[in-house]
């Protein structure tokens, strides 16, 4: 199996699908993607608890533990990494690694809508590589996704670089003249949120971008589905769309005895 990094550098970008449990993962890797993300909205909502408020540590890895095993590679979304003390940041990373993902994701944004300070998170990003070298670090600063702190964005990353990220990833910027400036300057890879009113997977690899992440969408578009198809069986409408037989959604279990 080609590694996670070498995804990063295959002459397009790694369009990197992110699920919320085994069936969606194992469906996703079915239909040919060599890596799957995890979202953490997915995960937190799913749980009946709140995105970016690092209460989620336990459910995360125990969906890293149910995904690291599959035939696939899997990159954890860790929010902040669940704690403001490097040590335990490490410390969550190590088990990461162990339960078999490939990679993970680091954000600085904060949900009271404020920025980790960059030195708080740089030594986070630190503490993984110390804890567990061979994970891919993806370093995500949210200077536009919060509005207002654009003008950070290449300092950030630069210290997120310096402390070993693998990779940056700045959800909100879809502008192509400015992922095109930011990619010159890099000599890492850059990761972009796919955004349905933005530009496309090729028009972002054409400009260099490595990796495209499809973050909260699929979750939440399975949610809408999902309301939609039971408002419109109560008004009486057909159910559209393709729909998974029962025998199809039972083979995406490793335990299955067809498998």
């Amino acid at each position: 199996m080609i590694s996670f990094a070498a995804l990063h550098h295959a002459g397009t970008p790694l369009l990197l699908p992110n699920a919320w449990d085994h069936a969606s993962a194992a469906a996703l890797a079915a239909r040919g993607f060599p890596a799957i993300g995890t979202t953490s909205l997915g995960v937190a909502a799913a749980a009946g608890l709140a995105d970016g408020t690092a209460a989620t540590r336990d459910e995360t890895l125990l969906l890293a533990q149910r995904l690291g095993k599959g035939p696939y590679l899997v990159s954890v979304d860790a929010e902040g990494g669940f704690s403001n003390d490097p040590a335990e940041v490490g410390k969550f990373a190590r088990a990461l690694a162990a339960a078999g993902a490939a990679g993970i994701n680091l954000e600085d944004g904060r949900v009271d809508g404020t920025l980790t300070p960059t030195a708080v998170h740089a030594a986070k990003i630190e503490a993984v590589k110390a804890a567990a070298p061979d994970l891919f670090v993806n370093a995500r600063t949210d200077t536009y996704w919060l509005g207002g702190r654009e003008a950070e964005t290449s300092r950030r990353l630069d210290a997120y670089r310096r402390a070993g990220a693998d990779g940056v990833f700045v959800p909100g910027l879809s502008d192509l003249s400015g992922i095109a400036s930011l990619v010159k300057r890099l000599d890492i890879p850059l990761n972009i949120l796919y955004s349905p009113t933005g530009p496309s997977v090729a028009q972002l690899g054409e400009v260099g971008v490595a990796r495209v992440s499809l973050g909260s969408l699929l979750f939440r578009v399975a949610l809408g589905a999902a309301v939609d198809t039971a408002v419109g069986i109560r008004a009486g409408r057909p159910v559209t769309g393709r729909v998974p037989t029962y025998a199809e959604v039972q083979g995406l279990s490793p335990d299955h005895p067809q498998r």
